[in-house]
């Protein structure tokens, strides 16, 4: 049955999403601006400096690029001007594409594989997919099903919309002998029935909408992208299905454009990038989902808390470092539980006493709020920490640094008074401008949730905490979609996804205000009138989790890091083994100003270069005789090239300038 899909397919910032077995899909929105294929300017390149100031809106500025991309087979290399390419929100037209590709794709698989048994295919953000109970498909199947297809569209079928009783429609499903159908129609609340024919060949449950026939959908402008394993419903208990993705679009043009995309994005995969740089792995001795963080990544994320940790004891924070486990009552407490058990690791039994891995950092922050007795004269009270967390992930939905089953999260608690709600939120949209403009990203999308059916705590304090919410963004002159009933049952929220270099959106910071746990923990304060009173508790994050923020930033960079990020900053090269005591010497003088260099030898000088510049080195210093001799180097840049020779002094005051300004070199 090909259903409607969610608005929604980014992860939460902290929580994990409902379907375990959704792709990356469920992790990165596409991009509304890609490129067009049919521009002669010259070639452009993305910029990734860091910028001065953030805005919250999308940007449709119009520059060229060369593309590589593989359609039908072939390798094409185009030049390409930014064309702003249509999404299911934008475009109905698109939407009913996609949804009647789904229908198309399933009639051709059964008219091949007359066995196969159907499921639900629903459009996704950057086209369809649809779930078969069949033996597993090849790239070789997917052409033909593809070839197939294009029979189906070119035949021109008219697609008819049907309603029958709930009783007709079990009759039909039972004849053609279609198990998952009845399980999806015992599902179906609604009456009656809506069923959609295509011609009168092959009919799915639906409720809509199509094309009016095959003929509107642009065959060329169609593609079966791949075939994927995953559990009837998300549950590893049930059968696994060949799940096939494919992409469809209006025209050829921005099918090129969003082939151009996924060219880039696979340039850019973190897991890739991850080996070659040899910045992370995850060990199969160890166990799915557990990241081993090498020496370079290390430096990188060493460079991304120290950053955090200053920020935060600037602006008012006090840090925290909190145990990794704790009596499973706590969890009954916080209510976790009652509400995430799935999510949560088995307990272990120590001393007859169960304890348990933690999911989730609060509950230890509010045990330290609850040390002592806090006064209203002690608000704002502020904590922060990276704390890392476990959560149970199936292995299917596991992704590199995206999907994992322990990760550290950037966790802060605010405890506050009602009054002061307004001020501390705008204060953490301050600091998570500062913290992300540091990291060259300054394009956001802005989400503000508010009370949903089912929610704890009175109206007043929903209207007073919302209304907070909305005064702060409004202050801080960013623009905002407003998600009407959205929130957690505990508080209202704001959710921000970043922008990176190929236009994809991440879910990144959030802002929770919490009247849930603070009752549930019975946390108080005592008021100017020598009452205790229950305070405000607010969650947040700025980056999420180190390891996926990393994956982000190595996919943003493609793993060129700008300088003061890069695991190494330079390189010291000799001509000739016989420079290599000097080298050695110049490496010391480097590391002794706090400057990340290595030596390289035993190649020929253009081979130690090639080698350094795939390895993203930003900065290599060659050394030969004349170098030795006069107690310089002749410093090569990345991306600049040759650079002069300099003296040691000269070459190790420019780095640290660059550094400590976030600069080029």
């Amino acid at each position: 049955m090909a259903v409607s899909s969610s608005n929604s397919f980014l992860s939460t910032s902290l929580l994990k999403p409902s379907f375990s077995h959704f792709p990356l899909k469920r992790l990165v929105s596409i991009p509304t601006c890609l490129y067009n294929y049919n521009s002669n300017n010259n070639k452009k390149t993305l910029s990734t400096a860091t910028p001065a100031c953030a805005i919250a809106t999308d940007s449709s500025q119009s520059h060229t690029q060369t593309a590589t991309f593989s359609l039908n087979g072939e390798t094409h290399i185009e030049e390409t001007e930014k064309l702003v390419l249509p999404t299911n929100q934008s475009s109905q037209n698109l939407l009913r594409i996609r949804h009647t590709c789904a229908h198309v794709m399933a009639m051709a698989v059964q008219k091949l594989y007359p066995d196969a048994k159907v499921t639900i295919g629903p459009w996704i953000d950057s086209g369809f997919y649809y779930d078969f109970d069949i033996e597993p498909l090849t790239d070789k199947d997917l052409k033909r099903i593809k070839k197939e297809m294009d029979r189906i569209i070119a035949r021109n079928l008219p697609l008819i919309r049907e309603e029958v009783s709930r009783d007709e429609a079990q009759r039909r499903i039972m004849a053609i002998n279609e198990p998952y159908k009845i399980e999806i129609l015992e599902s179906i609340k609604e009456d009656p029935i809506t069923i959609y024919h295509i011609g009168n060949e092959w009919w799915d449950l639906c409720a809509g909408p199509h094309v009016e026939s095959t003929g509107n959908i642009n065959r060329k402008a169609v593609e079966l992208e791949s075939v994927a394993g995953a559990y009837w419903r998300g549950d590893e208990k049930k059968p696994m299905l060949q799940r096939i993705y494919g992409t469809a679009w209006e025209n050829e043009e921005q099918l090129k454009a969003y082939l151009h995309f996924k060219e880039e994005a696979r340039r850019r995969d973190h897991r890739r990038l991850g080996q070659d740089l040899d910045l992370f792995s995850i060990q199969d001795e160890a166990g799915g989902g557990l990241v081993f963080w090498h020496p370079k990544g290390a430096i990188v994320r060493h460079i991304i808390e120290d950053l955090w940790k200053n920020i935060h004891i600037e602006r008012g924070y006090n840090l925290l470092y909190t145990p990794h486990v704790a009596k499973a009552d706590l969890w009954k407490i916080s209510g976790h539980l009652d509400f995430y058990r799935e999510n949560m690791y088995d307990q272990m039994n120590i001393e007859d006493e169960l304890y348990q891995l933690r999911p989730m950092n609060c509950p230890y922050h509010i045990l330290v709020y609850k040390r002592k007795l806090n006064s209203y004269r002690d608000f704002p009270i502020r904590v922060a920490e990276l704390g890392t967390v476990y959560r149970y992930e199936l292995s299917g939905s596991l992704h590199g640094l995206f999907r994992v089953r322990g990760f550290t999260q950037d966790d802060a608690h605010i405890f506050c008074l009602e009054d002061q709600i307004k001020d501390e939120i705008s204060g953490v949209l301050d600091l998570t401008e500062e913290i992300l403009l540091k990291f060259g990203f300054n394009k956001y999308e802005v989400n503000l949730s508010t009370r949903p059916e089912k929610a704890v705590g009175g109206d007043d304090i929903w209207e007073k905490a919302t209304s907070a919410l909305k005064d702060a963004l409004d202050d801080k002159g960013w623009t905002y979609q407003l998600d009407e009933g959205g929130g957690a049952f505990y508080g209202p929220k704001i959710d921000l996804k970043i922008e990176d270099a190929l236009g994809r959106k991440w879910q990144c910071s959030t802002i929770q205000v919490d009247f849930n746990l603070p009752q549930r923990f019975d946390i108080t304060y005592v008021d100017s009138n020598s009452e205790k009173k229950r305070p405000i508790m607010i969650h947040r994050a700025v980056l999420g989790s180190l390891e996926r923020f990393f994956g982000v930033l190595i996919e943003h960079y493609a793993g060129d890091f700008p300088l003061w990020l890069s695991p190494v900053h330079a390189r010291v090269l000799p001509v000739t083994d016989i420079q290599l005591g000097y080298c050695i010497e110049v490496t010391k003088k480097l590391k002794a100003n706090s400057i990340r260099a290595e030596v390289s030898h035993g190649e020929r000088l253009p081979k130690l270069i090639r080698n350094a510049e795939k390895q993203r080195i930003p900065l290599m210093a060659v050394v030969g005789p004349k170098e030795a001799e006069t107690q310089t180097v002749t410093v090569r840049s990345r991306f600049g090239g040759e650079l002069g020779t300099m003296t040691i002094d000269d070459f190790v005051s420019r780095i640290k300038t660059a550094t400590e300004n976030r600069t080029s070199f």
